[in-house]
């Protein structure tokens, strides 16, 4: 992600102690610092890190009413007038600062940045992966279920077909015909299952993701931190205290729009009232993302400002994914055979001297790496199962669709018949 994205800014001004005056300019947010840029001379007074921050405050005095300050190690910072209001602004920087220290790469992302090494490197890039797996496997469990739901009202209706055809067909037998008493029997027992089924189906709840967000309801100035909480089923709002503020069921969003890696919208039209709109802003939206265009593929919009998000993250996958694998497996065949060359190919010994230097790993990273690759092989076999599985029962889908089909314009023809 880069680093230089700016999440937010709001007009303010500054206290220049060297000065001893407020200057006026604007407050940004990025993903990992807090900057501002004077409105005049456009020189840049405040830059530091998110993990050097003690303490943000909603402080006042005698002479500074409404303002906020940030101690960044042993300074402090003051800023007042801020726009749409303080209480905004200090919700989103406390987030995103909390979220900061929290993350991996929280406190000590500027001396790990130096300190990690390769093995590091691609454990954690295989631990998003299986994130990202397991995340899909639960969609596809959760598809693979409204799949069964389908067959299982398929077969219903073909069981209802078979009854109105015995019907018909006694309706168009003579009144003679010994038989016609037989053709009166239908299978009602199967009601109560079929209701049970249903209603066992809509009790399950599968949480794929959740993450703490700023909420922004319509078009509110006003803001307060939660949780958005993705579904199988749907996207669910919470307050703090974990209260639902609003569930949209799958069917219920008509649109997502991707504002920024870090911030979207989530709508709900109607026809005659205001539609029902959240706005959402978080430090961990970019794990949201890709599991919400995975459930919502038709349905997500990315604008200007996140077309680079998603361009970046999309048009090199293939080629990331095969130089994960490639970079772990060259590695852990370097850990195991050091004598061998890395990745299986051929080079001279200085050249593999070289590169076991550089991309040396210990042989508790090289533990782990392994423990990751087989996890992700077993969840790439699992989802590639329920991948053939779903496109078989789409095709009998597909079969009984059309089977129903005929059997209603064919029902349609007698009944015509019959009038």
């Amino acid at each position: 992600m880069n680093e230089d994205l700016r999440i937010h800014s709001w007009p303010c001004s500054y206290y220049l102690d060297t000065s001893k005056q407020w200057v006026s300019g604007r407050l940004s947010l990025t993903p990992v610092a807090i900057k501002f840029t004077a409105d005049k001379t456009g020189e840049l007074l405040v830059n530091f890190h998110l993990s050097s921050i003690s303490e943000i405050k909603k402080e006042s005095s005698n002479l500074i009413f409404s303002s906020l300050t940030i101690l960044e190690k042993n300074t402090k910072h003051w800023f007042s007038s801020l726009q749409p209001s303080r209480n905004v602004v200090f919700n989103i920087l406390e987030h995103f600062w909390r979220e900061q220290l929290l993350s991996s790469q929280g406190a000590g992302a500027e001396a790990a940045a130096f300190q990690s090494t390769k093995g590091k490197e691609l454990t954690g890039l295989l631990t998003g992966s299986q994130k990202r797996l397991e995340d899909t496997a639960k969609v596809l469990h959760y598809q693979g279920e409204q799949f069964d739901n389908i067959m299982r009202g398929l077969n219903k209706i073909e069981g209802d077909m078979d009854v109105a055809d015995r019907l018909l067909t006694e309706l168009e037998s003579p009144s003679w015909w010994p038989f016609s008493s037989k053709l009166w029997k239908a299978p009602l027992e199967t009601k109560p299952k079929e209701t049970a089924t249903v209603s066992d189906s809509k009790n399950q709840e599968g949480i794929i993701i959740r993450i703490p967000v700023i909420i922004t309801h319509r078009t509110d100035s006003n803001v307060k931190p939660g949780k958005l909480t993705v579904l199988t089923s749907g996207l669910e709002i919470s307050d703090c205290n974990s209260q639902v503020i609003h569930r949209f069921e799958s069917k219920d969003v008509d649109d997502i729009r991707v504002h920024t890696p870090y911030e979207i919208s989530v709508r709900q039209r109607f026809i005659g009232k205001p539609d029902t709109s959240f706005r959402l802003l978080s430090a961990k939206m970019p794990e949201a993302i890709p599991v919400l265009e995975m459930q919502f593929s038709k349905k997500i919009q990315f604008l200007e400002d996140a077309l680079g998000f998603v361009g970046a993250r999309k048009s090199p996958q293939v080629d990331m994914g095969t130089s994960i694998w490639q970079a772990a497996t060259g590695l852990l065949g370097g850990v195991v055979q050091p004598g061998s060359p890395v990745g299986g190919r051929e080079g001279t010994d200085n050249d593999q001297v070289q590169l076991q230097k550089q991309e040396k790993i210990s042989q508790e990273e090289a533990k782990e790496l392994k423990q990751i690759l087989k996890k992700l092989k077993g969840l790439a076999l699992e989802t590639e199962a329920e991948l053939e599985r779903q496109d078989e029962a789409l095709d009998s889908i597909t079969t009984s669709v059309d089977r129903a089909t005929l059997n209603i314009d064919k029902q349609n023809r007698r009944i015509k018949k019959l009038t």
